[in-house]
C-alpha cells in the first residue's frame, strides 16, 4: 500500500528552510571563529567542553560518543588528534577494563579557559543578540521539544542500528 507523502505546508517549509540555512551558516561561522582564534574546529572544542563539564574531567569513550552523537571511530580519530596536541589523555577505566576514558588534560582545560570568552561572544553575537528574550525562551522550548521527539524515536528501537554513536 502506497501512502501519500505528508508534504510541508508553506509555513513549515519556510521554517525548515530557515533552519537549514541558519544551522549551516552558524556552523560555518563558529568553525571559522574557533579556527582563527584557537586553531581548532567547533567539533573539537565541543568535545573538550563535554570533558570539562564531566566529573573528574573524564568520560568513557562510549559516553562521549553518545553525547557528541558521532561514531566511535570518528571519536577515536578526534581524541587521537587532541591527544597528540596535549589536550586529552586516554586511560583505562578503573571501574571496567573493557572501557577507556577520555580525560581532559590541564593543557586542554587551559585552552578552554582562554578560548571560551571569545567563543561565547561569537555565539552571543550570532544567536542571542538577534533574538528578543521571548524568542530565546521559544528557541529553548523548540529545541527541547525536537530533542525529546528524536530521543523517543531512538528509544522506540526501530532505527537503533542507525544511531551513529552505537556504530563502531
Amino acid at each position: 500500500m502506497t501512502t501519500t507523502p505528508r508534504w510541508l505546508n508553506p509555513e513549515e517549509r519556510r521554517a525548515w528552510l530557515a533552519y537549514v540555512q541558519f544551522s549551516t551558516h552558524l556552523s560555518d561561522h563558529l568553525n571559522r571563529q574557533l579556527r582563527r582564534d584557537a586553531g581548532m574546529t567547533h567539533a573539537d572544542y565541543t568535545l573538550l567542553a563535554h570533558l570539562s563539564s564531566a566529573g573528574n574531567h573524564s568520560l568513557t569513550m562510549s559516553e562521549l560518543a553518545e553525547r557528541l552523537k558521532i561514531t566511535r571511530s570518528r571519536l577515536t580519530h578526534a581524541v587521537t588528534r587532541l591527544q597528540e596536541a596535549g589536550y586529552v589523555d586516554r586511560r583505562e577505566d578503573p571501574a571496567s577494563r573493557r572501557h577507556q576514558l577520555a580525560v581532559l588534560t590541564p593543557a586542554g582545560l587551559g585552552l578552554l579557559e582562554r578560548e571560551a570568552p571569545g567563543h561565547v561572544e561569537a555565539v552571543r553575537r550570532a544567536v542571542f543578540d538577534a533574538l528578543t528574550p521571548e524568542q530565546v525562551t521559544q528557541f529553548a522550548v523548540i529545541g527541547e521539544a525536537i530533542n525529546a521527539a528524536l530521543q523517543r524515536m531512538d528509544a522506540d528501537g526501530g532505527e537503533q542500528g542507525a544511531l551513529p554513536w552505537r556504530r563502531r
